[in-house]
């Protein structure tokens, strides 16, 4: 028989994070696209995130098609993929991303990919459709507070940390999102207890610096 789970964050009732979430209303739409080995990881952050973002969207895949990422966004907001420069070598290279766009937050949609950096760039291989969106980065990236993580290059944010600056630019408010940040400090304290004694691994991160 399997452990009691809780059926909010679906984690194990021992190692329940529902207590970490802290309900923060943004302006623009967030739509999470989760890699499958994701979905079940213990240190995974983009679960905190969705429970603390009203009406924000988890949807777990690995490949969009153009058809499939239309079902899941089937308005006319503005949409961009939270993603960093990178090279676009046999990728189609993305549209323009228009500042105009970014000034009216009810009619933006932001796309996180949450996934290790090399998953992340194999959804991007996989998704023609993700490789076209208008990108956006962060202008400055904050240190990471994800001590459960170990990063392989300077800039890598848990999927939570980077959608909070994200979202913390766009608006210009980045005081909004401390409440949340502060309860993910508590997340992390409590993954930590549970591997203090295991390696150190890198999981999830959403990316703001390639390898």
């Amino acid at each position: 028989m399997g452990r009691p789970t809780c059926p909010r964050c679906q984690r194990p009732l021992a190692a329940c994070i529902c207590r970490f979430a802290t309900p923060t209303a943004t302006t623009c739409e967030v739509l999470v696209l989760q890699h499958p080995l994701e979905e079940h990881h213990a240190k995974n952050s983009a679960r905190l995130l969705h429970l603390s973002l009203p009406g924000s969207r988890l949807v777990v895949g690995e490949a969009w098609d153009d058809a499939a990422l239309q079902a899941l966004m089937p308005d006319d907001k503005t949409t961009v993929l939270l993603y960093p420069p990178t090279d676009y070598e046999g990728h189609a290279a993305p549209a323009a991303l228009d500042p105009t766009h970014l000034r009216d937050l009810h009619a933006l949609r932001l796309v996180v990919l949450d996934a290790t950096w090399r998953k992340s760039r194999k959804m991007l291989h996989l998704s023609p459709a993700l490789q076209r969106l208008p990108r956006l980065a962060l202008d400055a990236v904050p240190e990471s507070r994800y001590a459960i993580r170990k990063a392989h290059a300077p800039g890598q944010l848990s999927t939570l940390e980077a959608t909070c600056a994200a979202l913390a630019q766009l608006e210009g408010n980045a005081a909004r999102w401390q409440p949340l940040l502060a309860a993910f400090d508590g997340f992390v304290a409590q993954q930590q207890a549970y591997v203090q004694n295991e390696p150190m691994a890198l999981m999830d991160t959403a990316q703001t610096a390639p390898n």
